[in-house]
């Protein structure tokens, strides 16, 4: 807290409210008594001036282009550290000593497998189910096999939980898309790296062994840790909103799924796939780009610009270079990655899309990559929610352990009808 405050005139009088400072970021106005004091809610849809929680976690800078995961920057996590490394990092906040390392790799792996029970949900779905339909289901059902791991008021349960967590969406997820092309499920072999596994899991089949390219394996890690955590988004929040209730884990986790889903959310890179697509070839692009500046067409080039980041995303920077190692390396020839290679040269040179710091983001890319890899479009927010348990469940561990944390209970500026009086149908 500082010494400073502010100053509220209202009709109901003049209030002067605490400002509290972060370790970095803006002051924040501490508004808890404001209803107290004045009988007032304040309005924010949107919640994007309002803090919900304190958190020690993740920092966001979007005018700057900074993201930091416990203080240390996203770029070099990507290049320097692996995705266990991250995991550690987002749940104990800091990085893990060698030996802890091997440890948390270890509880990691041995977690891998599923209840084989859980194989019968899947037979539950149509074959050509959504993943995320499948995923939302899978993941809440998962507290009713793991009975020891629910009561969230023991540290030691909620870790186990969480560990849980972590390290079965992978294989469910693979099972998702197993089940979607008619393939066996297989299990997880422990001498396989997390991001390895999951390839294996996702591509490989019973009759023979399967190959890890390592520059494909190289950027799954990235991916996975380019959307490890993302501070207060909507999905963490639905998270920490689910969690505020007392539900468990898992229910909770199948909650931030739910959201991660939306378009506008985790579906963006789906989104950004399919718009390349509809442009087809490089010969269009010119005529989507006017499209795209024009203010009466609907249209909209998916993939560019950042509800928070106003510069470059600092994760698109790392994401590009990983896009071309891959495309180099799987020589694919494809007029959608073409298409998407161009619109992003056009895009980084128009003063149009310079001025108005429409940069290509994070979901252009992985996007690409997870094309050229052979993941279905409809794969692409389940890889996201893999990656982001991470991040959900150091979050909900965060708001358990805090103090000052209560249920959540947005309020609102209610404009329906006054109070009236009963009407009998016959008299209507």
């Amino acid at each position: 807290m500082t010494d400073k405050t502010a100053s509220l005139k209202t009709t109901s009088g003049d209030f002067t409210y605490p400002l509290l400072n972060g370790s970095v970021g803006p002051d924040v106005v501490d508004i808890r008594k404001f209803y107290g004091d004045t009988g007032m809610f304040t309005y924010d849809p949107g919640f994007t001036s309002t803090a919900s929680c304190q958190s020690a976690i993740t920092y966001i800078d979007g005018d700057q282009g900074i993201l930091l995961h416990r203080g240390f920057p996203i770029d070099q996590l990507a290049e320097k550290s692996n995705f266990m490394e991250v995991a550690y990092l987002l749940l104990h906040g800091d990085l893990p000593k060698q030996k802890e390392l091997d440890e948390f790799s270890y509880t990691i792996t041995r977690h891998t497998m599923v209840h084989e029970q859980l194989a019968t949900f899947y037979r539950g779905f149509r074959r050509d189910a959504h993943p995320m339909a499948i995923m939302c289901g899978v993941v809440g059902a998962l507290s009713a096999f793991y009975h020891d791991s629910t009561d969230i008021t023991d540290p030691q349960q909620r870790l186990i939980a969480s560990h849980r967590l972590i390290a079965k969406m992978p294989t469910l997820a693979a099972m998702a898309f197993k089940y979607s092309v008619g393939q066996p499920f297989l299990y997880p072999q422990n001498g396989l790296s997390y991001t390895g596994n999951f390839l294996r899991l996702t591509f490989g089949v019973p009759a023979e062994p399967y190959e890890i390219n390592p520059i494909v394996e190289k950027a799954m890690e990235r991916i996975f840790i380019l959307h490890a955590d993302h501070e207060q988004n909507a999905s963490t929040s639905t998270v920490r909103l689910a969690g505020s209730s007392g539900a468990n884990p898992f229910a909770c986790i199948a909650a931030g799924i739910a959201c991660l889903w939306g378009p506008a959310h985790g579906g963006a890179n789906e989104a950004a796939l399919n718009m390349l697509r509809e442009i087809g070839t490089v010969k269009r692009i010119p005529e989507y780009i006017a499209r795209a500046k024009d203010k009466n067409d609907p249209f909209r080039l998916m993939g560019f610009g950042h509800r928070v980041y106003k510069n470059y995303d600092p994760r698109a920077k790392v994401m590009q270079a990983t896009a071309q190692a891959v495309l180099k390396e799987l020589n694919i020839s494809d007029p959608v990655l073409d298409v998407a290679q161009e619109l992003e040269q056009i895009a980084l040179h128009d003063e149009y899309f310079i001025e108005k710091k429409l940069y290509p983001n994070v979901d252009f890319y992985s996007g690409v990559i997870l094309n050229a890899i052979g993941f279905p479009t409809e794969m692409f927010t389940v890889l996201f929610a893999i990656a982001r348990t991470v991040g959900w469940v150091a979050q909900w561990n965060e708001m358990i352990s805090d103090p000052e944390q209560k249920i959540g209970r947005p309020r609102q500026l209610y404009v329906g009808a006054t109070q009236r009086d009963y009407v009998p149908v016959k008299e209507r």
